[in-house]
């Protein structure tokens, strides 16, 4: 691929979990780049915001102006395919080069055979659908299938520990990834020749839910009870069988406990910060 060097690559979902790490490395690269973003903000050295809605198209092709190579970050629980499609017709238009996606593992193997499926897994069908969009254009591309990311898991296991007991999806396992570690094989899948569908990303080791969540507990000194509850459905069927998980491609290094440990460091020494004076 004959890309620009000095031009910029654009990464939608720019300023998320995910993609301000995807914007960091591209800057240690000496990449510069343009971060598509939902609200304005100031530019940076380096690192162009423009504003841009990718559920409406809004901002989207002055966002492409001059960019060859596009990360695409931007996701959420719905409306993937809808945002893909907007970004490939307008990267299409624009002369873009190679489009790099982020979707997760699974997204082939969990069925939206029913509403109960669609409301509870619809995230699976929502990236499998925007894997269409983007592999069906007139683009060369690059998708990525990750498992789930520590900092997803931390979420959910944060917001479980404030109940008095905890309800954990029976059978349920996960393998997640360190974020960062994602982050780092999307830049070099960017600034690499466009390849398809790659192989997956998984972390280093599959984890009940409930250990995942007793590994939190413990890592805040709090006790819950957990109690297991089977989820009904295909999708759920199919998680329990392990269709979201990859232990053939457990290339991540960072385990669920080393990031725990870390986030605790991180919390400790923000804690013993002197107070600014008044």
């Amino acid at each position: 691929m004959n890309a620009r060097i000095n031009s910029p690559l654009l990464v939608t979902g720019g300023t998320g979990t995910l993609g301000r790490l995807v914007v960091a490395r591209l800057r240690n690269a000496g990449r510069d780049v343009r971060v598509l973003s939902r609200r304005s903000r100031e530019n940076v050295e380096g690192i162009e915001f423009v504003t841009g809605d990718l559920a409406t198209g809004a901002g989207i092709n002055a966002a492409l102006i001059g960019t060859e190579i596009i990360v695409h970050c931007a996701g959420g629980a719905s409306g993937d395919e809808v945002k893909a499609r907007h970004l490939v017709q307008a990267a299409a238009r624009s002369g873009a080069r190679h489009l790099v996606y982020i979707s997760v593992v699974g997204a082939d193997r969990v069925p939206m055979a029913s509403r109960i499926d669609r409301a509870m897994f619809g995230y699976f069908g929502s990236k499998l659908a925007a894997e269409q969009v983007v592999a069906e254009s007139s683009l060369s591309w690059t998708t990525l299938r990750a498992t789930q990311f520590h900092d997803l898991i931390l979420m959910v296991a944060q917001q479980m520990a404030r109940l008095p007991l905890i309800p954990v999806a029976a059978g349920f396992k996960f393998q997640p990834v360190d974020t960062d570690e994602v982050a780092a094989r999307l830049v070099e899948l960017a600034l690499a020749s466009p390849a398809g569908l790659v192989p997956d990303i998984a972390g280093p080791r599959v984890y009940e839910m409930a250990d995942l969540i007793r590994g939190y507990l413990h890592a805040i000194g709090k006790q819950r009870l957990i109690v297991p509850l089977l989820l009904p459905g295909k999708a759920a069927s199919a998680v329990r069988a392990g269709a979201n998980l990859n232990p053939d491609r457990a290339v991540g290094r960072r385990t669920w406990e080393e990031f725990l440990a870390a986030r605790a460091q991180l919390a400790d020494r923000q804690q013993s910060r002197p107070a600014m004076a008044p």
